[in-house]
């Protein structure tokens, strides 16, 4: 884990995600990329590879709010109290969404973690009001946060799945995930009355799951509700869970459990932190 990307926009939410993204850039030895993105006053006279027809009263606006965001990400910065050879800060012109996407190519990133003012809020700050999209395009694994949270804590993480197609590699960054927090994964299944499957067909699924993959430190169970967003949430709250692992899709309207809505549903609503990354379409 190289690289973690956190969006930030000088709301409490940003700031959760800063501290969290400190915490895990501690263990796996990561560097740290503050990134801010300042919209352009006028959607017309932005283009990709720069502006045009900007008047100079524009441009001096832009440079005044450069200069004083920049000043506040170096105090954010040494707030952090992380290394400062490894926490770094990047400020952007455009489109929050589209720029916080790019930047992921662009840099390389290994994880994102981003703060989510949930369903409640999410109008509000650019970062909150982009995390379901986030989630869903991101092309790294995606940890979301609506409150402070602490690493030390992280011992139960619920894996929910239907278990009907398995991707190797999300696998392999769930499982590296587990390592990384030396937790125990709470694997389940989320039985509704729209998709209902037997116990022994859903034992006997997750019982090959595990084998094929050989996973250590797990439990599995069965969890009855009438929709799967909120029985992963009660469930993960039954068990006092302290993360939400979830694969999700880069499209949406996916027909089956786990598809990039349900997903995106649970950051919403969860007060967990919740982990996501793509499953193959």
């Amino acid at each position: 884990m190289k690289k973690i990307l956190v969006p930030y926009d000088f709301s409490k939410v940003s700031e959760h995600a800063l501290n969290f993204a400190c915490q895990i850039a501690g263990k796996a030895n990561s560097d740290i990329i503050i990134l801010n993105v300042i919209e352009h006053p006028t959607a017309d006279s932005f283009k990709t590879l720069g502006m045009q027809n900007v008047d100079p009263m524009e441009q001096l606006y832009i440079k005044k709010m450069y200069e004083t965001v920049q000043a506040k990400l170096n105090d954010v910065a040494v707030a952090a109290n992380y290394s400062n050879d490894h926490i770094y800060t990047k400020i952007q012109l455009g489109n929050p969404f589209n720029t916080i996407i790019d930047q992921v190519t662009e840099e390389k990133v290994s994880l994102m973690v981003v703060g989510t003012e949930g369903a409640e809020g999410l109008n509000e700050y650019f970062v909150g009001s982009n995390a379901e999209k986030i989630v869903r395009k991101a092309t790294c694994p995606v940890i979301t946060v609506q409150n402070k949270c602490e690493i030390e804590p992280i011992e139960k993480i619920v894996f929910a799945s239907d278990f009907q197609n398995t991707d190797d590699n999300f696998i392999g960054q769930l499982l590296d995930l587990q390592r990384k927090f030396e937790a125990q994964l709470n694997i389940v299944k989320i039985n509704t009355p729209a998709s209902f499957t037997s116990t022994r067909h859903d034992t006997k699924q997750m019982e090959d799951f595990v084998k094929k993959y050989k996973i250590e430190n797990y439990t599995t169970d069965i969890y009855n509700y009438k929709n799967e967003e909120d029985g992963i949430i009660l469930y993960a709250e039954d068990i006092s869970a302290d993360m939400i692992a979830l694969g999700t899709h880069q499209r949406k309207g996916v027909g089956h459990f786990l598809a990039g809505s349900i997903a995106e549903d649970v950051v919403n609503h969860s007060q967990f932190p919740v982990w996501t990354a793509h499953l193959k379409d």
